[in-house]
């Protein structure tokens, strides 16, 4: 006999997962938000305000915060503006309209009715004031001939009474649509043990067991189920809180309307009087709550004192949200944001944006591409710094290979060592196989069958080899106030941090060496120059530049000297023997003459020198020229987003000549092929 699998045939369900994270979610991918955060803070942002200016702006197929808090804004316009607050009062109307006509009607239908009774109930009835407050108060005693009559005025005490009870206690409007004596009577019960447990609380007198007590009689009166008398005063102040400041948003004429009636609710002030109980319990216990607030609301929809304090509460719940996504307090995170309070105002798809928000800005702070500082600011790891570098690097082989359809290239140099790496095998390639990662990518593609191996072409991967030449590098660029001036300053920090990351990732036997100057220059680090700020001060001293660049050459006597200067002026100030700089404009001769000595001196080293001139200034084009032709250099005039790819193709330029023995054969503009950012 055949089994049945239980496992099987066992009725399974299914559920929303609660626990923790979605496991399923795809991992996050930070390339953009770093990418974004690295342009703002070589723009001059720190990386904080950074990381916050992408939160708020969001990305491409990411909703920001902005968005968000856009949406709730919009949502609060539409409660103000569609909403008013005359709904209690419009529906007590009603109801005394809908009562005085069914009177009048069965007064002149009543041929039995004794002539003199008509006349006085007709006179009462054309002489109700025009408050419905009074109108209703001077009918209590009104003995009704009409059935239909009597049912709309007993409607409008029983509807003040679920209105009032509304107020304080969400949904029960609808709970005592209906209610008998006896449910009036529960109702009553709970309010004066309610009191009870909320005055011993202020005394610091109740106990758990008193709370448990209430919940086990009354708790179906709490449909939330609170755990604790605390969780209990959280529900109840915030609705009364929002009760409150509806009432301080109506007009003294409806205010004075509303408790005029609210007296007569269920047909006595028993009810006003444990509300109003309940509300000074609440205002002592929970005096933080906003009790004194109010909105104007003139719209067409108008709302009851149960709907209308939802209104508030949704209001309140707007607020909190707006000051949550505006991030603008001292220490605050997106881990601050009320997810479920989201959810109920926008909709479960904007808690679904702030949760990815919410989770991209903990990748960023625990994925290693942030730290502290000692002074406690964030800044970018090595790690980032490499991350931005390699995508630089990619948009500049795309933008170079657009330009000349360029294709990836590998060539060994002339010791033809191994590099390490590798990669997939094209046509007329001549490295050796990586036998390993080929037997790797068959066996993981399925080629493994009857104890044999088959190969297909994608899965050969060779062994990629790298010329031995040496090159000692070192980069010159302006940092004078007229580079941030002329938007040139982000693209000269995108150009120092791809070709330090080329030489530090792909072409480790060289050395690189960062030169920045202004009025004075200095040696610096490629963090310390991404995160540099623009500064107003006078000079452009390339003089003190290639006096760095050239201790820099010497340093190093066996290497090839790369001498690449980004600038946007010619010099105007130079270091004098004491130390001290001078500075002219226009130009000082001696500064001139120092800085093309300087020059002459990488000459003599052996440099193969580029200039790159930022700007149309046709004075400076001279200088530029006149620079080069003394020195034989190459001067390339770019636009400013063009500077990577001219600086990435002029250094590899020269490598390339560099391992052929041709050592200043290079063609600048040719750009870099495609292998190196790989």
């Amino acid at each position: 006999m055949v089994r049945t699998n239980r496992r099987l045939a066992r009725r399974s369900r299914y559920t929303s997962y609660v626990d923790g994270p979605d496991p399923l979610a795809p991992p996050l991918d930070l390339s953009e938000a770093l990418d974004a955060i690295g342009e703002d803070v070589m723009a001059g942002s720190s990386v904080e305000a950074a990381m916050r200016e992408f939160l708020r702006r969001g990305g491409r197929e990411q909703t920001g915060l902005d968005e968000l808090a856009r949406r709730v804004a919009e949502r609060r316009r539409e409660l103000t503006a569609n909403n008013n607050l005359d709904g209690t009062l419009q529906e007590v109307r009603r109801l005394l309209d809908s009562a005085v006509l069914a009177e009048r009607k069965q007064l002149a239908r009543d041929v039995d009715m004794d002539e003199g009774d008509r006349a006085l109930a007709q006179m009462q009835l054309d002489n109700l004031p025009p408050s419905p407050a009074a109108a209703v108060s001077e009918l209590n005693g009104y003995d009704w001939r009409s059935a239909d009559a009597r049912r709309d005025f007993e409607a409008i005490k029983d509807v003040l009474g679920r209105e009032l009870l509304e107020q304080r206690f969400e949904g029960m409007k609808q709970a005592l649509e209906g209610a008998t004596d006896d449910d009036r009577a529960a109702m009553g019960a709970m309010l004066d043990a309610l009191n009870d447990l909320l005055d011993a609380h202020r005394r610091g007198e109740d106990t758990t067991d008193q709370f448990d007590a209430f919940m086990a009689e009354h708790g179906d009166f709490f449909p939330d189920r609170p755990g604790s008398v605390e969780e209990l005063l959280d529900s109840l102040a915030q609705r009364a809180a929002a009760a409150q400041r509806m009432r301080s948003s109506m007009s003294a004429e409806q205010r004075a309307e509303l408790d005029a009636l609210a007296a007569q609710a269920f047909g006595s002030s028993d009810l006003m009087d444990a509300l109003d109980r309940m509300d000074q319990n609440l205002r002592a216990l929970r005096p933080g709550e906003d009790w004194s607030g109010s909105q104007r609301m003139d719209g067409e929809n108008a709302l009851g004192l149960g709907d209308g304090t939802g209104v508030f509460q949704d209001l309140a719940d707007l607020d909190a949200l707006a000051e949550q996504l505006a991030q603008s307090y001292q220490g605050s995170q997106l881990d601050d944001l009320d997810l479920d309070r989201l959810a109920r105002q926008l909709g479960a798809d904007a808690a679904v944006d702030a949760r990815t928000l919410q989770r991209l800005e903990r990748e960023l702070r625990r994925s290693g591409v942030l730290r502290r500082d000692t002074d406690g600011r964030l800044a970018l790891t090595p790690k980032a710094m490499r991350l931005l570098g390699k995508e630089i690097l990619r948009a500049v082989a795309d933008t170079v290979s657009g330009r000349q359809g360029g294709h990836d290239v590998r060539r060994a140099g002339s010791a033809g060592e191994l590099s390490g790496a590798t990669r997939e095998w094209a046509f007329g390639d001549t490295e050796p196989w990586d036998v390993t990662r080929t037997l790797t990518n068959a066996l993981v593609r399925g080629g493994a069958t009857g104890g044999r191996v088959r190969l297909e072409i994608g899965d050969v991967e060779v062994a990629e080899t790298e010329a031995r030449t040496q090159a000692c590098v070192a980069l010159l660029v302006d940092t004078s106030f007229s580079m941030a001036m002329e938007g040139r300053w982000v693209p000269m920090k995108r150009t120092t941090l791809a070709l330090h990351t080329l030489v530090t990732s792909r072409f480790r036997g060289d050395d690189l060496q960062l030169i920045a100057f202004g009025r004075t220059a200095s040696v610096t680090g490629v963090d310390e120059l991404v995160g540099l700020d623009a500064t107003w001060d006078k000079g452009t001293n390339l003089h003190h530049a290639l006096l760095l660049a050239n201790r820099h050459f010497r340093k190093h006597p066996n290497a090839q000297p790369v001498l690449l200067i980004v600038t946007d002026g010619e010099p105007t100030s130079h270091l004098e023997p004491d130390g001290h700089v001078f500075f002219d404009y226009p130009p000082h001769p001696t500064t001139i003459a120092l800085s093309i000595r300087e020059l002459d001196a990488s000459m003599r080293l052996g440099a193969r020198t580029t200039f790159f001139r930022l700007g149309d200034d046709p004075g400076l084009a001279r200088f530029i020229d006149a620079m080069a032709r003394r020195v034989g250099g190459t001067v390339v005039s770019p636009e400013a987003d063009d500077l990577s790819a001219a600086v990435i193709g002029s250094y590899l330029g020269s490598r390339d000549n560099g391992a052929r023995g041709r050592w200043g054969d290079d063609d600048p503009m040719a750009g870099p092929q495609r292998s190196w950012w790989r």
